[in-house]
């Protein structure tokens, strides 16, 4: 398909990026070329937006940067086989081998030759994109492309969640980012009891008790103990469930101590750093289970977030707080690097009339 698009680029190392018309690419033998419909902001861009420690060691510019995305299939390469021209589809961002014994053991999302779109390859911020047929999903046609375009990280949070049986069960999340955000939904939807949410910024927060948690703690708010307050309404048991969104070194101490005795730490959150813990006292005499979680199982995580979706139990479209062309994209950073923070997921759309 010749022709020229826009993509948003890492053009060098250092802050920003730049957006540059370059070649629409050619699909691989078993690559689908997608138009990009929607395409949302992670954290992870954020970080290489500011080349930080991370991005420089990572990161091989020149690279069209995202990886949270949706489209519409214009073309296939000539060994694909489930995948036809006008499909709407998601992107699973862990591109993995299929043939090396982690693939083999049934967890391709932790491959050991693993390449994350947008990062190891060319990304989804660009009016078109090429995916691997192997980690395209098919969408129902009428989900909303903004929904559509952030089930990549929504699974996530569905993976965190629901990664051992949660029904009736006492839920502490840390972190009051999309991911926790987003936890919060799936925990309701999945028929959690107590979900307390603990997090730092007021209008997240608020986003929080919209999408069902049952306790909001602010802990910049002077007397604010997140521990305490959840050990009170467990009568000094602790919460069943906790799971960690943030990477924070306070979230992981007070995350152990807010968890009963042979309760599951399920840990998502990327620390910037070596985290200390109190190995004795929160993990080993507790007999509590800490469970790493990284991407999404391929494909279950994806069967449950779309009957979830689908059955309406799940509607995490209130994190979805801005919507905007794909050429405004300098304005969706800058609002991931608010004070306030008073946004949730930014999605970017290439065609303005598709923002709905």
């Amino acid at each position: 398909m010749p022709g020229k698009m826009r993509a948003i680029l890492k053009v060098r190392a250092g802050p920003g990026f730049e957006m540059h018309e370059v070649d629409i690419p050619e699909p691989g033998p078993r690559d689908v070329l997608i138009q990009v419909k929607a395409t949302s902001i992670c954290g992870t861009d954020r970080k290489i937006y500011h080349w930080d420690a991370w991005s420089a060691g990572r990161i091989k510019p020149p690279l069209i940067i995202g990886h949270e995305v949706c489209g519409q299939v214009v073309r296939t390469g000539r060994d694909v086989t489930l995948l036809r021209e006008g499909d709407f589809v998601s992107a699973e961002s862990h591109i993995p081998c299929t043939v090396c014994p982690v693939c083999r053991n049934g967890q391709q999302h932790i491959c050991a030759r693993l390449k994350i779109l947008g990062v190891d390859t060319q990304g989804t911020y660009a009016d078109y994109a090429v995916i691997p047929e192997v980690v395209a999903w098919k969408n129902d046609p009428d989900l909303d492309p903004a929904l559509a375009s952030i089930m990549e990280p929504l699974g996530n949070a569905v993976y965190t969640v629901l990664v051992e049986p949660i029904t009736g069960l006492d839920v502490a999340i840390f972190g009051d980012g999309p991911a926790g955000l987003n936890a919060v939904a799936v925990a309701r939807a999945s028929g959690a009891g107590r979900i307390f949410l603990v997090g730092k910024y007021g209008f997240r927060l608020d986003l929080g008790r919209k999408l069902g948690c049952d306790m909001a703690l602010n802990i910049t708010e002077p007397g604010t103990d997140a521990v305490k307050t959840m050990l009170e309404a467990t009568d000094g048991i602790g919460v069943d469930v906790v799971l960690e969104m943030s990477g924070s070194q306070k979230a992981v101490e007070d995350g152990l101590k807010a968890l009963r005795k042979g309760g599951r730490f399920s840990a998502f959150g990327i620390p910037s750093g070596p985290i200390q813990m109190d190995l004795a006292n929160g993990v080993v005499f507790k007999g509590a289970r800490i469970l790493g979680i990284n991407g999404r199982l391929m494909w279950e995580t994806w069967f449950q977030m779309a009957g979830l979706l689908r059955c309406g139990k799940l509607d995490p479209s209130p994190v979805i707080t801005h919507r905007i062309p794909l050429a405004d994209f300098e304005q969706g950073f800058a609002a991931m690097d608010s004070s306030d923070r008073m946004v949730g997921k930014v999605v970017m759309f290439p065609d303005p009339a598709d923002i709905r």
